[in-house]
């Protein structure tokens, strides 16, 4: 784990943008097109403002989300909604996103498809994740209901995940393939979360999940 530290949220936004399209720009001189898997939440938002009119060939890049809750784009809870709005704007309006949510009853029902869609795109290319103060990332939650599932090293690549406390159930990207990812982001903003991820760094993954993705994880972090 590396830790990149910034004097305030804006300057991270604006940085981790830059970081993010060069890691971006870089696959793309190496592959025809390349995965970027990106989280939903508050967090990232400045981030993605900053990112969707950098200067880079967006038809070649796929974005796909870590997670996501099970409910249609029409629910103010959709990550895609947030990816949409944030995101797939400007420049980036030509990359190809990859929802999850496809109006099943549950996320069991949409596995083998979603799978089937996802597995070309692997390994990821770049992936910025987000963390809870519960050590959570993606939705690998401790008590999850198949966390030991997604944190095998053989898991599926699409896990369903159910946790008390959560409103609806939720689908993520299993630990395995986060792992893989050829470049690893992780954003935290606030000393609470920091101190969790110093906390994390001395916890097994079943305590706090963001444990399974630090190795080789660039931190970035702004108080």
């Amino acid at each position: 784990m590396n830790m990149n530290e910034y004097p305030d949220e804006e300057m991270l936004a604006i940085n981790l943008a830059n970081v993010l399209a060069g890691k971006l720009t870089a696959a793309l001189m190496v592959d025809d097109s390349v995965t970027f898997v990106v989280p939903g939440g508050s967090t990232p938002g400045p981030v993605f403002d900053a990112l969707c009119d950098s200067d880079l060939e967006w038809s070649r890049v796929t974005v796909m989300l870590s997670d996501e809750r099970w409910v249609p784009e029409d629910d103010p809870r959709s990550n895609a909604a947030l990816i949409r709005d944030r995101l797939l704007t400007g420049r980036a309006a030509a990359a190809t996103f990859v929802p999850f949510y496809t109006g099943s009853e549950t996320p069991e029902e949409a596995l083998a498809g979603l799978e089937a869609r996802i597995a070309p795109l692997l390994p990821v290319s770049v992936a910025l994740l987000g963390m809870g103060a519960d050590m959570h990332t993606a939705s690998l939650f401790p008590r999850g209901d198949n966390l030991r599932l997604a944190l095998d090293a053989e898991a599926p690549i699409l896990v369903p995940m159910r946790a008390e406390g959560l409103d609806c159930a939720r689908v993520t990207l299993s630990a395995r393939v986060l792992q893989d990812a050829l470049n690893l982001h992780l954003v935290i903003l606030g000393q609470a979360k920091r101190d969790a991820l110093e906390r994390a760094l001395t916890l097994p993954p079943e305590e706090a999940p963001v444990a399974a993705v630090l190795d080789e994880m660039e931190v970035h972090w702004a108080a």
